[in-house]
């Protein structure tokens, strides 16, 4: 397929932006239907809200406020009355809207504050915040803003308002790209090769997001969809074709024509995205268990656009790659080619002498690893789930200003009232005990109507504080059980704390799922049982660390400042959810392009300390390329003005740094070579019954590289030595077949000479070791007579098997 798409890149680039535009053009005639389907069966709040729905429709959805305030007089002036009351008789008259209730009346001197400079009106629609058309907010916003001025502040506040003071989107993704483009010019110095990775995830994001939007005509997608599907998808489409043109450009430098360095990078790189691409969606599917229904079309949406980035890196991709040829490379590196030849395939300078400097200190390297991340997860400890609210908002929103006038003229429980629905007449008993409770500054009984009755209690501390928290239970399990009473605690602060119950509920079987499956699937890729149990646990490290420094920054404070993000609170309820679908997929990808290098090197040596070094010299540099360019993506989103989708940016950013900077980096080569060739241990009971998916490219019979004729027993024989020509002793010296095969495998002598032995004329792989210096491989072609082959090593090199 990479050379049917190289061959013909033209058409396949007519193809990809004619299904572009196409689509695009479509989901703009067809437009959007994203639907906000969140549901929590089997909860007390549910419970209370359907009481509501079926006793009071018209109030079952959720009650913003219209909050003002004046500068002089009181807010009962004839002045201020003859601006607010018409407003608000406008707002009570439009389609769906309930309700709204009027402070000036015979009950609503509750509603202005004590010193009778602030007052609020409350509006209650006809569904929940989520399903309330956007139009018919705006509508409400202007013609309360309308209302004000002259010495009048008029602000809005609730979850229906927060929908359209939502700030415009773009600017972290653009932001994100430039960064990524940065980054992508510094690993290649070719403005070319910059632009081909974010070409592919452009293509590939474009793509995923008009879909879902069509999709989403079809079946319930939540607007949740495309955020996370931009995120995600940004990150894996440039990673993805990084590791690709890396591997394309490597070939064109040792000699190949371009046509064969992309064959042969798709055929080895581009197996790694396919399988990489499978783990992130299977990752986000994962999500399914927690039969939390409106995530459903998240996993829908995200993994979409997984597929068509990954379809965009081994189609489109080559389709470039055949448009460009030589100037994939800089034009220093064009000169170079030209002049000097091949390069030689090895990897130096600091991607090897770190390699080597894990070898050699594998216990120190992996101890100072495991007390990093270990202190990074501690805040782990006090991780508490939650919901943000308007105090997280922005200074400048209008949510903002009107959640800091309800708190200073009515205390911050007036931002998160609380429901009791009681099925039946409550009686005065229960008002007065629910006043008498600790934590409620307020508790007022509306009128029964078809035998339900509904409390609205106003706690004393605001919805995110844990005392809040903590008058939720004190009403379900003492409270109401006392009164003796069928009743139901319900309201915004109460389903978002169901929420935060049921996700930490549900969270363990979700981690198991997602783990096993990956297990699974490495398992069957690398023919191992140690390598998925060592990513499993690194995973689990890494998610662990990540939550720490999440608790750390958002729930402790530290660093909000810096980042302009308001004030601390409890984590999201919905991010643990979503950052580990995304972390685990993520942490697979580094996983497998790290291990198949590896696995490809230990197939052809069966060394496992080489495989573990040459994996880790080749790799580590892409791999913390692609992660820099994930943790700009990332990071940019604290540019977004959204609370929430900061929170996940900066929380997967930390992810996927100490993902790839620390353990695979550090940890799991350390790890490896620790157990040595454990890593690779399969029961052969196992082995017979595992179906096989290859990685790497399937390897060629030997008698196809070498000659047909058989000859008699020969030898290959030599010295190995420095580059200063001083004998190395001690070197390993091992003679291979083309398919991998240990044939024969000597160790020089003082004076660094060697002789193995040769079955026949051929061509053979020879490899050499030494611990105080580097390695080299290279592929001698045998005759009928003995070969012979001086090795040069030098200190910190290591050359890698082709």
């Amino acid at each position: 397929m990479a050379r049917w798409c190289y061959r013909h890149r033209l058409v396949v680039l007519l193809l990809w932006v004619g299904a572009l535009f196409g689509l695009g053009a479509a989901s703009s005639s067809a437009g959007t239907n994203y639907a906000e389907v969140f549901s929590l069966p089997d909860t007390d709040s549910k419970q209370a809200y359907d009481l509501m729905e079926k006793a009071f429709p018209e109030r079952a959805g959720d009650t913003d406020t219209v909050v003002w305030k004046v500068e002089e007089g009181t807010v009962r002036d004839e002045s201020v009355r003859s601006r607010i009351e018409p407003a608000l008789k406008e707002i009570g008259a439009m389609k769906g809207v309930g309700e709204v209730t009027d402070p000036y009346g015979a009950q609503g001197a509750a509603q202005i504050s004590k010193d009778g400079r602030i007052a609020y009106a409350q509006v209650t629609f006809a569904a929940q915040a989520d399903a309330v058309p956007k139009d018919l907010v705006q509508n409400v916003v202007d013609t309360a803003q309308d209302a004000g001025g002259d010495g009048l502040q008029v602000e809005l506040g609730g979850q229906a308002i927060t929908r359209v003071q939502e700030p415009p989107t773009g600017t972290a993704e653009i932001v994100g790209v430039l960064a990524a483009a940065v980054v992508l010019f510094w690993a290649f110095g070719s403005v070319f090769a910059m632009l081909l990775p974010i070409l592919v995830a452009l293509f590939g994001v474009g793509t995923g997001l008009f879909s879902t939007q069509l999709i989403s005509h079809v079946t319930n997608v939540p607007e949740l969809a495309s955020l996370l599907s931009t995120l995600i998808g940004l990150g894996v489409g440039i990673d993805y074709a990084l590791f690709i043109v890396t591997r394309h450009r490597r070939g064109i430098q040792r000699g190949l024509d371009p046509e064969e360095a992309a064959v042969s990078a798709l055929n080895t790189s581009g197996r790694a995205v396919l399988f990489a691409g499978g783990t992130v969606c299977i990752a986000l599917a994962g999500m399914l268990v927690t039969n939390l229904r409106f995530l459903d079309g998240v996993v829908i949406g995200t993994s979409l656009t997984v597929v068509l980035s990954v379809l965009a890196a081994v189609t489109l991709l080559p389709a470039l790659l055949g448009l460009l040829g030589h100037r994939v490379l800089s034009r220093r590196q064009r000169r170079r080619l030209a002049a000097q030849g091949p390069e030689v395939e090895r990897a130096s300078g600091l991607a090897a002498r770190w390699s080597a400097t894990v070898e050699r200190r594998p216990r120190s390297v992996a101890a100072l690893a495991v007390v990093l991340m270990a202190v990074l997860a501690l805040p782990l400890l006090s991780l508490r789930l939650g919901t943000v609210d308007q105090g997280n908002d922005d200074a400048s929103t209008t949510t903002k200003k009107a959640y800091d006038l309800l708190a200073d003229g009515f205390g911050p429980g007036f931002n998160g009232p609380l429901q009791v629905v009681v099925n039946g007449d409550s009686g005065d008993s229960l008002v007065a005990t629910i006043r008498e409770t600790d934590g409620v500054a307020q508790a007022v009984s509306v009128p029964p109507a078809n035998g339900v009755t509904v409390i609205q209690v106003v706690p004393t501390t605001s919805p995110q504080a844990e005392e809040t928290d903590r008058l939720i239970d004190t009403l379900r399990d003492e409270v109401i059980p006392e009164a003796g009473v069928q009743a139901h605690v319900g309201g915004v602060t109460a389903v978002s704390k169901d929420f935060a119950s049921v996700t930490a509920d549900r969270l363990p079987y979700f981690i198991a799922t997602i783990i096993g499956l990956g297990f699974v699937l490495l398992l069957i890729a690398f023919r191992s049982v140690v390598v998925p149990l060592t990513a499993a646990l690194m995973n689990l490290i890494a998610a662990a660390a990540s939550f720490g420094v999440l608790v750390a920054i958002f729930q402790w404070g530290w660093g909000l400042d810096l980042l302009g993000l308001g004030q601390e609170g409890p984590i999201a309820a919905f991010l643990p959810i979503i950052m580990l679908s995304l972390l685990f997929g993520l942490s697979m990808d580094y996983q497998v392009f790290l291990v198949s290098r590896m696995h490809e090197e230990w197939v052809h040596t069966k060394d496992n300390a080489r495989a573990v070094r040459v994996g880790l010299a080749e790799t580590s540099r892409v791999i913390n390329s692609a992660a820099l360019i994930m943790v700009c993506v990332f990071m940019a989103f604290v540019l977004s003005g959204d609370y929430g989708a900061a929170m996940a940016g900066v929380g997967l950013a930390a992810a996927v740094a100490l993902d790839a900077f620390i353990l695979r980096t550090a940890l799991v080569p350390a790890a490896m070579h620790l157990l040595g060739s454990a890593n690779w241990w399969l029961p052969a009971w196992l082995e017979k019954r595992l179906p096989h998916l290859a990685v790497e490219p399937k390897e060629e019979a030997a008698s196809s590289q070498a000659p047909a004729a058989e000859g008699p027993a020969s030898v290959v024989h030599g010295f190995v030595r420095t580059a200063d020509g001083e004998p190395v002793p001690e070197a390993a010296v091992t003679l291979l077949s083309a398919g991998g095969r240990q044939l024969d495998r000597v160790t020089s002598l003082a004076d660094g000479s060697y002789i193995v032995s040769v079955p026949g004329p051929g061509t053979y792989l020879l490899s050499t070791t030494a611990p105080s210096y580097g390695s080299r491989a290279r592929h001698v072609v045998v005759g009928d007579g003995p070969l012979v082959c001086d090795v040069e090593l030098a200190e910190g090199e290591v050359d890698a098997v082709n």
